[in-house]
């Protein structure tokens, strides 16, 4: 069993298709899926799909594209929306310098906000880094002195002492598509560092397609071509990197019920 750790199946790219797409995905062996919210205020239509299908759940929070536009939203809304049983993760949250879609003050804001919401409910937080490596360090090394909080470093592209700092820190480390990439042989040298029980995998589906469907709209069932290479890349067999990154999941993702899951694979 595969789990796609972060997708987005509320965007528009995948209307109308939906049972279709998570029935090809369980014939990829990807059983489980976790549809990421970006934005707080679209959350009840995330939450609608994670209600609808029973292998997929969700996270609720707000992109740091989207930090200004959602500014002020407090921990204790986050805190409310995360009740619902099938949210199992905070945000996603963090910096994005490559873009720079909003201000980096409201992102960095937003980002500590998030933590607040993680560290209180216990559930995971989905970080998004991107070109932000030093200031990233530095605000996760500040508010795990303020006290303990889960979280993985998602869609990781970043440098090896990011990586190394997120695992120093007790985060978990994400591959998507990116890994497979003909250009991405440095990011392939610190996925073969890592420990393996830090190690997930995930689409960010629409985005990132693997080799050899690069250029094309990606979708859940695709994390086991991600898989395939992050095993041959650790020298290890398929199946023993289906079966460590899914127990890595359940141990981050603490509120997904196993026996669910199990129950719906066999199926």
């Amino acid at each position: 069993m595969i789990v796609d750790s972060h997708c987005h199946l509320d965007f528009p790219d995948f209307d109308g298709e939906r049972q279709d797409l998570i029935a090809r995905a369980h014939d990829a062996g990807v059983d489980l899926m976790v549809t990421i919210c970006t934005h707080i205020r679209n959350f009840d239509r995330v939450r609608e799909i994670a209600e609808t299908y029973p292998e997929v759940y969700c996270s609720v929070g707000t992109h740091p594209h989207n930090a200004e536009a959602e500014r002020g939203i407090p921990a204790d809304e986050i805190i409310r929306l995360a009740a619902h049983p099938k949210v199992v993760a905070i945000g996603e949250a963090g910096l994005d310098y490559f873009y720079d879609k909003a201000p980096r003050d409201a992102q960095a804001e937003g980002l500590r906000i998030h933590i607040e919401a993680a560290r209180e409910t216990g559930l995971p937080l989905v970080i998004h880094s991107r070109d932000a490596d030093d200031d990233m360090a530095a605000i996760l090394r500040e508010e795990m002195g303020k006290g303990a909080f889960p979280a993985l470093l998602h869609c990781f592209s970043s440098g090896r002492d990011l990586a190394l700092t997120g695992i120093e820190l007790g985060l978990y480390v994400s591959f998507s598509g990116i890994l497979t990439f003909k250009r991405s042989e440095e990011l392939r040298e610190i996925a073969r560092e890592l420990p393996a029980d830090r190690l997930l995998v995930e689409t960010d589906a629409p985005y990132l397609a693997p080799q050899p469907k690069r250029g094309k709209r990606n979708e859940p069932a695709y994390t086991a071509m991600t898989a395939a290479v992050l095993a041959e890349t650790r020298g290890v067999s398929v199946e023993d990197i289906a079966r460590q990154t899914t127990e890595n999941f359940f141990r981050l993702f603490k509120k997904v019920p196993r026996s669910h899951v199990r129950e719906e694979a066999a199926h």
